[in-house]
């Protein structure tokens, strides 16, 4: 089922229609005989249908209990208000600001860069957004300063998707509806390992920049008579606005006022409130980011229902009792099967993206990861890290493609490819910190 859905996709099949479709002609392959046997029969062709899509008799129900839990209310308001804060001048006015601050200091346009992609992710978590936006604002700039390609590739990319760890994140949201587990919790777990992995891309850069100066000169100060102090209040002028925000967000989801749904609502109000304050709100760009939000959030859950056709077919089949027999007689007990758990969906995340992986490959290794004694939150943020990856690994890696889309014919796809290799390497070893010492992150 996995390769045939695989090659579906690698075909250009839709990833919803792809997993419904093969769930479909797999439950026909599975009852063929039993249909078979109906026709010899005699049965009469009401019936065969009936047998043949009995399988999926339960599927509407559980499609409506999905429908009706509130925790995935969540993902269109937090889209709305990404979206919404895309559309204002938030992430020009940062990496203005921001860049005059740091510009100067060799590597301070890539350190800034990453600076504002955790400010983006966590006032937005919209990675297409943020990697458009940088990829627009920034990288003419680090060219223009005679910055390496690919590191100034790699940055935008790796900056971009911080937004699939920091909270509030569209990933920990389906990860907590899918696992179970309490939104809020997952949003606390994260901020530990998002931070760590932030201060790992700026060390990488500092590192590289000390090893090979001229991979990111430092920009020259305009001789304009503008003050240090001045950069300074301009750059906490850009970044309040974004920080009170987060602080509204995260600080009523921490402090326990609102729960994760309820701040998401939080969240979009205050969206609109910050672009109305920056002069940018209109009926037009309501209307646009109503709509946006409407095809991603429509996106998901199409992908939503075809993984659960995809999962029901896989159940009826026994895949996920061959499965789990097999997970449960991996060498290493728990530690055995939380690496092998790792490099399945390191290695998906290549092909596929992190919402079908969420919703197909997580509910069958979860119960394993239960039946073990595995702490939920911990096995959850493995899983949130490892899929922020399928947003930077080759060849399908979106954060890849948003930024190809932007660049200036200059750079190649080569340039791009290479530039993520060491951010990929780094969120590995993040990886691999939780998955050995989940302790320093107060995961256990």
């Amino acid at each position: 089922m996995f390769f045939v859905a695989l090659a579906a996709l690698l075909l250009g099949y839709p990833v919803a229609f792809t997993f419904g479709g093969v769930a479909l002609i797999f439950v026909l392959i599975a009852k063929f005989p039993e249909l078979a046997e109906l026709m010899d029969e005699g049965a009469s062709t009401g019936e065969i249908v009936s047998e043949a899509f009995s399988t999926f008799a339960f599927m509407p129900y559980r499609i409506e209990s999905i429908m009706q839990g509130t925790t995935l209310m969540a993902v269109p308001l937090f889209i709305f208000m990404g979206i919404v804060l895309q559309k204002t001048r938030l992430a020009a006015q940062l990496l203005e600001a921001m860049g005059r601050l740091f510009g100067s200091v060799p590597g301070g346009l890539a350190v800034s860069t990453i600076l504002v992609g955790t400010l983006l992710a966590a006032s937005t978590g919209v990675v297409g957004a943020s990697v458009v936006a940088m990829g627009l604002i920034s990288l003419p700039v680090m060219l223009k300063y005679q910055y390496d390609k690919s590191l100034a590739c790699g940055v935008i990319c790796a900056s971009g998707t911080l937004g699939q760890i920091i909270p509030p994140s569209i990933v920990l949201i389906i990860l907590g509806d899918v696992l179970g587990i309490p939104v809020g919790d997952l949003f606390k777990a994260a901020v530990g390992p998002s931070l760590v992995l932030v201060g790992l891309y700026v060390a990488y850069v500092l590192f590289r920049t000390w090893r090979n100066p001229q991979d990111a000169p430092p920009m020259p100060r305009e001789n304009d008579g503008t003050s240090k102090a001045a950069y300074i209040w301009e750059a906490l002028k850009a970044i309040i606005p974004p920080l009170l925000l987060i602080l509204i967000v995260l600080g009523s989801i921490f402090a326990g006022i609102a729960t994760p749904t309820e701040s998401s609502a939080l969240g979009g109000v205050g969206a609109l409130v910050l672009a109305l304050l920056y002069g940018q709100l209109n009926l037009r760009i309501l209307y646009d980011s109503s709509q946006e939000t409407v095809k991603i959030t429509a996106m998901v859950f199409a992908i939503l229902l075809g993984a659960t056709a995809f999962s029901m077919a896989f159940s009826y089949t026994g895949g996920d009792a061959i499965v789990e027999e097999l997970l449960h007689g991996l060498p290493g007990g728990k530690m055995g099967f939380l690496i092998m758990s790792m490099l399945v969906i390191l290695v998906l995340g290549f092909f596929i993206d992190f919402v079908e992986i969420s919703f197909i490959i997580v509910p069958i290794l979860y119960p394993v990861a239960e039946a073990m004694g595995i702490a939920p939150v911990w096995f959850a943020i493995l899983v949130a890290m490892n899929l922020q990856s399928s947003f930077l690994t080759p060849p399908f890696g979106f954060a890849l493609f948003y930024l190809k889309g932007v660049a200036p014919d200059s750079i190649a796809t080569t340039d791009i490819y290479k530039g993520v290799v060491p951010f990929i390497v780094i969120q590995v070893a993040v990886v691999l910190s939780i998955l050995f010492f989940p302790a320093w992150y107060g995961l256990l």
